[in-house]
């Protein structure tokens, strides 16, 4: 099993989870966070003053899922998330050694 955490930008959520939601992937956890990367913020002008934004928000989804899933969601989440700028977010796949379901105390490892 693995964990792929994608982290994009909040206004591409929508189109995201309605593309995983399309390929049969509903499960999945969403964090809203604030985070930077190779844009290192923006600027912004606030009453007349410049005012610079390091931190911008962002959204972290979480799946864990089997092996074989993984290309196919990586491929939805890019396609879907994508804008083309500089700030578009990261996609990372990180492995699961266990996972317990709390209600049926199934476990899967």
């Amino acid at each position: 099993m693995k964990m792929v955490q994608a982290i994009i930008r909040p206004e591409r959520l929508d189109g995201v989870k309605k593309a995983l939601e399309e390929k049969g992937f509903i499960a999945l956890s969403i964090t809203e966070m604030r985070g930077r990367g190779e844009q290192k913020g923006i600027r912004l002008s606030h009453r007349g003053r410049p005012l610079e934004v390091d931190v911008l928000p962002k959204v972290k989804l979480e799946l864990v899922v089997d092996d074989e899933h993984v290309d196919p969601i990586v491929s939805i989440i890019r396609g879907s998330a994508r804008t083309g700028k500089v700030g578009d977010g990261k996609i990372f796949v990180l492995p699961v050694d266990m996972m317990c379901k709390v209600r049926t105390d199934e476990v899967w490892k």
